[in-house]
């Protein structure tokens, strides 16, 4: 039996990676890492075949149903216990709106309705795997956030995601909490920078690797940069504080340009007098490859229930 095997697979807007994991060890195996495109706007079947091929990719030398089970790591509106996709209006995955993704993956791989197929939020999937493997596995409590296209945020103790307790948001979530003239969601994506760039420069730009890139040609760029880490501190101390969190872990695409912001966090951290370590991810998707392939644990998933 392999059952301390678990499949791990982390849902992006343009692929979905899977790799197998062991639960025991607590290690990703390597040469088992899969990624598949998946145009999100395809029809739900398109979508799920690729899902399905690349779970099948990666399981590769070992029958599914002698694995722990399948976890995926995927992005809301998502009905998680349920496995039912409530994707709707959001630009994708809309055709997976009302499915039943938990039934479509046992049916399609012909295993038992009682076959762990588990989902959990991707920033949650992330928390998780930074608990585990990550440079924060030496802290029992501290507050994940994921930046990139959106905001994403997850209070871990123990292990294990917290809401509505101990300080931490009455959802856990942080995205929609109020910040400036809306929320945060908007402050800390990939939108917040190429607004706060036209806003300066009435130029466009693509990414944030672009003012990265751009940085010593321009000095308006390390001003959006500082208004960044700035707005960013100013928003994450006082959750941090009420959880009485020990560390702040920072991943997504944005994380990458953390030097950039760096300075402007610490002085904003230092005014709320919040002593606080910041880690920058280094496992990134291996965090929520890792997490979501924690699902398959029996005894974790009933207390996250």
């Amino acid at each position: 039996m392999m059952n301390k095997i678990a499949i791990g697979a982390d849902i992006g807007g343009s692929h979905i990676t899977c790799q197998l994991y062991d639960l025991e060890k607590e290690t990703l195996l390597e040469g088992t890492k899969v990624r598949v495109p998946v145009d999100s706007n395809a029809p739900k079947e398109l979508i799920l075949d690729a899902w399905c091929k690349a779970i099948s990719l990666a399981a590769n030398a070992y029958d599914l149903r002698d694995l722990a089970g399948i976890g995926f790591a995927m992005p809301g509106p998502f009905d998680y216990p349920n496995g039912i996709a409530q994707f709707e209006g959001v630009q994708k995955f809309d055709s997976l709106n009302g499915v039943n993704v938990r039934e479509h993956i046992q049916h399609y791989f012909c295993l038992d309705a009682s076959y762990p197929v588990r989902f959990l939020n991707d920033a949650s999937s992330f928390a998780i795997g930074e608990s585990f493997r990550g440079e924060s596995a030496k802290f029992s409590k501290f507050l994940a956030i994921t930046l990139g296209t959106g905001f994403g945020a997850c209070f871990i103790r123990d292990h294990l995601p917290v809401a509505g307790e101990d300080g931490a948001s009455e959802d856990g979530y942080l995205y929609y909490k109020p910040f400036g003239d809306s929320n945060a969601d908007n402050h800390f994506s990939t939108r917040w920078f190429l607004k706060a760039y036209k806003e300066k420069t009435g130029m466009e730009i693509n990414g944030v690797k672009e003012l990265v890139e751009r940085f010593d040609q321009e000095t308006v760029i390390g001003d959006i940069f500082d208004l960044f880490g700035k707005n960013l501190g100013d928003f994450t101390g006082p959750w941090l504080k009420s959880f009485n969190a020990q560390a702040l872990v920072i991943g997504g695409n944005i994380s990458q340009s953390y030097p950039f912001f760096k300075s402007a966090l610490d002085s904003s951290f230092k005014n709320q007098n919040l002593q606080v370590s910041v880690i920058i991810s280094g496992l990134q998707e291996d965090a929520a490859l890792s997490g979501s392939a924690h699902l398959s644990d029996d005894e974790l998933y009933e207390k996250l229930l």
